[in-house]
């Protein structure tokens, strides 16, 4: 019974040694020189700075709004191979930034283009970059073209790229009458 008391005595002590140990405020190195002449005393300090991986990434306007990018075609000109410029947000702002080095950019669709019967393929659209370098992503119908990698531009691990993205109409074909609508979503990623 003696031994047990004891045992459990020690067992006490270490705790609150361990506890006093954790409390023990960290000092900063010290380094004490004598002697005579030149003499030189250092004490180094360690510094960690963590950053957190991040992308930012945005098309077009700021926040949460969506733009449309919408085509008026002519019926004159309906099928004649002639690209129609859009009648709004045909050209928009892209800027991508992000400190996870190369990040790879793509666009999935749910279908193609729509006005209820009919379907209009995402390949009429033609998309276009001013800057090779932050290209627009192939838009495919009902599923995830292949991405774009975009690299790294400041030192190893940073991309800080911006460009803006045209989009047309390439008017290949006579299609049935209506409002084709659809929506594509861009994703910059990095595993």
């Amino acid at each position: 019974m003696k031994n047990v008391r004891a045992f459990r005595g020690l067992a006490l002590t270490g705790v609150a040694a361990l506890g006093l140990i954790a409390m023990t405020p960290a000092m900063a190195e010290s380094d004490f020189v004598t002697g005579n002449g030149a003499i030189a005393a250092n004490a180094a300090v360690d510094f960690e700075i963590n950053v957190p991986r991040f992308i930012r990434f945005q098309v077009g306007s700021n926040g949460a709004t969506q733009d449309l990018v919408s085509f008026d075609v002519p019926a004159a000109t309906m099928g004649d191979d002639a690209d129609i410029a859009a009648t709004s947000n045909g050209t928009l702002a892209v800027s991508l930034l992000g400190n996870v080095g190369d990040i790879s950019l793509d666009a999935t669709t749910t279908g193609p283009l729509s006005n209820g019967p009919d379907t209009l393929s995402w390949a009429e659209i033609l998309a276009t970059s001013d800057d090779a370098a932050l290209d627009v992503p192939a838009i495919v119908d009902g599923a995830t073209g292949a991405a774009e990698t975009i690299t790294a531009n400041v030192g190893n691990s940073v991309v800080n790229r911006s460009a803006d993205w045209t989009f047309a109409y390439s008017n290949t074909d006579i299609i049935g009458a209506g409002t084709y609508t659809g929506s594509v979503t861009f994703t910059a990623s990095n595993p």
